[in-house]
């Protein structure tokens, strides 16, 4: 079986596609992927292993003046005709399309193929968040299947809607013990852990806000905190915090983890931005959290992710203005024993099935259906 992975941009785009990529792989698949030259996927891709074919593709732009629509007719354009090329070259089984505005022209091309009958290649559709992105909406009439980590709440998609979770990295898959966690990463085995992170990017206003409790003695007592700051943060980071009024070993500050196994086997409560990689990690590893949803994500669905965890009593939701102002008031209280008991059980209740055994198996039914319209 040949399988192709149209989507890029993010990691909450990526690591979904790479985790199911490795159970393909598992299974002798053959994975190829089409993304960007010059987005995430053209480091992340690569060094997970597989080959990582680039397309021109651009996103819509927020007013259709003449210079950008014409900008963005032509990049599509000529992605549609590379992919088209690529897919003909490849000739997949299946194409799974993970979000981002470089999955619109693998798949128009997929069905452009398809109405020409010179192929008969399935699509899948992944959206991870529970409000899709722009590209997703356009896309997802062009997919054989949705496939999400929330419940079908865009009518878009019905009737081609399958909750399959979200699939994490098979590092988090299972992780190492509490003990060894924290004695690589330089923290007490006998303290609580607060795990701080904003994404593969990191975040200025977590970062900050993280900096101004420490030096401000804020953190709860008994606790003590990894902050990852995101490799364009750490700098300044580390230099604010270098001399802040902390005990030895309450703080770590990292720029980045490139393996995040430690950190969640570290931790006894998370505070993160609410991407849809990061909440399927949450969800599939029981872990309580604080959630800040990133103010100026497409169509809010940092927001609307967030309000799923929050429902169901798993998560604290902070809003980004209220950053400085609110933080260590939530933060005591949450670390409290018994509400940070209650949302550890609410988080451990999320745990399902398995997104990565719900998802092969589609990929069997779609692929058992080649030729048949």
């Amino acid at each position: 079986m040949t399988v192709v992975f149209a989507g890029g941009g993010t990691g909450g785009h990526l690591y979904p596609a790479i985790a199911i990529a490795d159970a393909l792989r598992e299974r002798r698949a053959t994975i190829a992927f089409v993304g960007s030259a010059e987005r995430l996927e053209a480091s992340l891709v690569p060094k997970a292993g597989y080959p990582l074919h680039t397309i021109a593709s651009h996103s819509l732009p927020p007013r259709l003046s003449s210079v950008d629509f014409v900008q963005t007719v032509g990049s599509n354009l000529r992605g549609t005709l590379q992919s088209l090329r690529l897919l003909a070259k490849l000739r997949p089984d299946l194409i799974i399309a993970t979000g981002g505005y470089v999955s619109f022209p693998v798949v128009l091309a997929a069905r452009i193929a398809r109405l020409a009958h010179r192929s008969d290649v399935k699509v899948a559709l992944f959206e991870p968040n529970a409000s899709p992105g722009l590209t997703n909406r356009i896309v997802a009439p062009l997919a054989d299947e949705v496939w999400g980590a929330f419940g079908d709440e865009d009518g878009r998609f019905r009737g081609r809607y399958v909750q399959t979770g979200t699939p994490i990295r098979p590092a988090l898959r299972s992780l190492p013990s509490r003990a060894d966690a924290l004695g690589r990463l330089g923290l007490d085995a006998e303290s609580k852990t607060l795990v701080t992170m904003g994404g593969s990017q990191g975040a200025r206003a977590i970062n900050d806000a993280l900096a101004k409790l420490v030096e401000d003695r804020g953190l709860p007592s008994g606790w003590q905190l990894l902050l990852v700051t995101g490799p364009d943060d750490y700098d300044r980071i580390a230099k604010r915090l270098a001399n802040a009024p902390v005990e030895p070993k309450r703080v770590e500050v990292r720029a980045y983890l490139d393996d995040m196994s430690d950190a969640y086997a570290a931790a006894d409560l998370l505070l993160t931005r609410a991407g849809a990689s990061t909440l399927g990690e949450l969800a599939a590893l029981g872990k309580p959290a604080i959630l800040v949803p990133y103010p100026h994500a497409t169509q809010e669905h940092q927001a609307a992710n967030a309000a799923h965890l929050e429902a169901a009593g798993a998560a604290e939701i902070l809003c980004d203005s209220q950053l400085q102002a609110r933080l260590r008031e939530l933060l005591a209280r949450t670390c409290a024993p018994e509400r940070l008991r209650t949302l550890t059980e609410n988080a451990q209740r999320l745990r399902s099935e398995d997104p990565l055994a719900t998802i092969l198996a589609r990929v069997d039914i779609l692929a058992s259906r080649r030729g048949k319209r």
